[in-house]
């Protein structure tokens, strides 16, 4: 299948910025949002086969891919996942859908809980990809959290510490950054490859990526426990899902995990793949969409 046929690519005005996506298909609207440091484009495998199914939308999230970048704040507010959750809400009513589907993967996945939360008669149902909740990598972070996850407390680190390594070789940050499961340089597809690469070379991309991850450890942290100490949870079915070559299933129990910050049913598995689920096993994923979101 060629890459994204049938999807029309445009731009979208928010409130705080234009947000760069791809929307085809028929049926019921189905939102997939990526992780980090990828684009809109990591759905390229998943997406051309659900469109005969459901409105398919994939969007660039908040300071990534082209979509606009928030500005820069000194308590990150402007990258926390309340503010990214706001932003894909209004994109969504911008393209007039009361209610959605949600596919997340990564940092979207972390968007999609948000988004879960603070807007629950927006979800109908969420299938996240290779995450539990961001305050539970924290608080159980140990030495072997610390090793495998780096990135998380690397690209945290001040302005312009990681973004001036990063910026003076982005491509080999890509490879390496990408590659905690040893994979060869032809592991993503050549046109989706393109897109990651171009976006990342843009020095305000890689500014935002650390910002992202300047937020999860700062104010997300501190939204996700007013949340919780108010008893707020996912009220949509979930269904989780997690590469079994990663870290997730080595560290953790996600569904004894998730079934806590949600009160409605918490389903899932592992799957015999590395981080990057779509990409590697897209059958699997599209089996998911249509067993789960029905």
């Amino acid at each position: 299948m060629d890459f994204f046929n049938d999807f029309d690519i445009t731009f979208l005005e928010t409130n705080r910025g234009i947000i760069r996506y791809r929307k085809a298909g028929n049926g019921p609207p189905l939102l997939m949002l990526h992780g980090n440091p990828q684009t809109h484009a990591m759905w390229h495998k998943v997406a051309p086969n659900l469109i005969e199914d459901y409105t398919v939308i994939c969007p660039d999230i908040p300071g990534y891919g082209k979509s606009f970048k928030p500005k820069l704040s000194a308590n990150h507010e402007e990258y926390s996942k309340v503010k990214m959750a706001k932003d894909i809400e209004e994109f969504m009513k911008l393209l007039n859908f009361k209610s959605f589907y949600v596919l997340a993967h990564d940092r979207g996945a972390r968007i999609a809980h948000r988004l879960a939360l603070d807007f629950p008669d927006k979800v109908l149902k969420m299938i996240l990809l290779d995450i539990i909740p961001t305050i539970e990598h924290f608080e159980r972070a140990n030495m072997d959290f610390a090793m495998g996850y780096y990135h998380w407390f690397w690209l945290a680190q001040r302005n312009p510490i990681p973004e001036s390594v990063i910026q003076k070789a982005p491509e080999e940050w890509f490879y390496a950054h990408t590659s905690r499961e040893k994979k060869d340089r032809d592991f993503f597809a050549p046109n989706a490859l393109r897109d990651y690469l171009e976006c990342l070379k843009n020095p305000k991309t890689v500014e935002a990526i650390c910002e992202d991850y300047r937020a999860a450890a700062t104010i997300d942290i501190k939204d996700d426990k007013i949340s919780r100490n108010n008893n707020v949870k996912v009220k949509s079915p979930v269904m989780v899902l997690w590469g079994k070559k990663g870290k997730i299933e080595q560290w953790y129990d996600p569904i004894y995990i998730w079934k806590k910050y949600c009160s409605t049913e918490v389903k899932g598995f592992g799957i015999d793949t590395g981080h990057y689920l779509a990409e590697e096993d897209p059958e699997a994923i599209i089996k998911c969409v249509r067993s789960f979101l029905i």
